[in-house]
């Protein structure tokens, strides 16, 4: 079976991470695929190295000066249908929004639904969901979504995670332990979130929750021992905005999180695993394959109460909505262990392998 999976990046997004561990998957299972996406801001490859057995269709796309985002959009969908020919495989497997624009006839992942003001943006986002003649989501929850807002119908193939990556990042083998402490020699004690700042990922809110745990009036905390650290973060929208609002309201609260931005792929299991806890209140999602990343390496995880994380992560994480909610549970998280054994269950239970042969299942019913 011929496969091409298409996504808008080469940057380490969520998005982005699912279409290249599917491939991989999809490669070892025996299928020929190949992920087309464009090539952002000069990038030769993907944030990652690739399995061999998949093959990469990359296309130069260039930053242009002062290029807004809606017109980014636009011209993002117009390189990739340009260059791709989807009429050499048997399955066409769009992933965002822009590839969706750009594939013609396709099979649509929708990982998330957004509301955009942006006319380009909720345009190309409307599309890309009435136009698939299939749809995929990665959780019960989104699928229910798509139902009622637009009466379509969708398989659920969840997403899958690299636990034993994580696992070992979190393991005594003296070398893993090495790359821990090298990042807590950088940052202390830490808190650590991963999505960058950005509206969905809740990230005032968790500015917030920070300030209220490490405040002189909680006991036992030290603003100094305890960072807020945020890793990631590339995006093709304009968040200026809101990360000047960030800043503004960091400066009032007097706290400095450490923010890091994109982190190297081969660091980030060892970031994850010397975490004190993890946090990731985000205000929507499809699935959270970074929280599934932090049980993996049985970190203490935070997330904010909505149905697809209770769906997926089930009793090995605690909820809480609202920085006050946020700050209690990040600060019982930092000393209550108890779950981790049940959280590398559950992410052990999320596996790309399963994902790929529920795939092909899917994509053998389509013909």
């Amino acid at each position: 079976m011929r496969i091409a999976l298409l996504s808008y990046s080469t940057k380490p997004r969520g998005g982005v991470v699912h279409t290249l561990y599917l491939a991989e998957a999809l490669a070892a299972a025996g299928a020929d695929v190949t992920v087309w996406s464009l090539a952002r801001g000069g990038d030769e490859g993907f944030f990652r190295p690739v399995d061999p057995r998949v093959r990469l269709s990359l296309i130069p796309f260039p930053d242009v000066p002062g290029e807004g985002v809606g017109a980014r959009i636009l011209r993002s969908i117009a390189v990739l249908r340009d260059a791709f020919d989807g009429t050499q495989y048997d399955v066409v497997h769009a992933q965002d929004c822009i590839s969706a624009n750009a594939a013609g006839r396709c099979v649509r992942t929708v990982h998330h639904l957004d509301h955009f003001t942006t006319p380009e943006l909720a345009a190309c986002h409307e599309r890309a969901i009435v136009d698939p003649y299939a749809h995929i989501c990665v959780s019960a929850a989104v699928a229910g979504e798509l139902l009622d807002g637009w009466g379509l119908k969708a398989t659920v193939i969840p997403n899958g995670v690299d636990a034993d990556r994580f696992a070992a990042a979190a393991s005594d083998d003296p070398a893993a332990a090495a790359r821990r402490d090298e990042w807590r020699r950088q940052l202390g004690r830490y808190v650590l979130t991963v999505g960058g700042i950005e509206p969905r990922k809740g990230s005032l809110e968790l500015l917030e929750a920070y300030a209220r745990l490490t405040s002189a009036s909680v006991a036992g905390f030290d603003r100094q021992k305890l960072r807020l650290v945020i890793a990631g973060g590339e995006t093709l929208f304009d968040y200026r905005s809101y990360r000047a609002a960030w800043d503004e309201r960091a400066a009032e609260l007097g706290v400095a999180p450490v923010v890091l931005g994109p982190v190297d792929d081969a660091n980030l299991p060892a970031l994850v695993a010397g975490a004190e806890a993890f946090a990731f209140p985000s205000i929507k999602e499809g699935f959270g394959l970074a929280p599934l990343e932090a049980l993996a390496a049985g970190v203490p995880l935070v997330v904010s109460d909505l149905p697809v994380f209770r769906g997926i992560f089930g009793d090995a994480a605690t909820y809480a909505t609202g920085p006050a909610a946020l700050a209690n549970a990040l600060r019982d998280a930092l000393t209550d262990h108890s779950r981790a054994d049940l959280g590398r269950k559950v992410a052990a239970t999320y596996t790309w392998t399963a994902a790929a042969e529920a795939h092909l299942e899917f994509y053998g019913s389509l013909r």
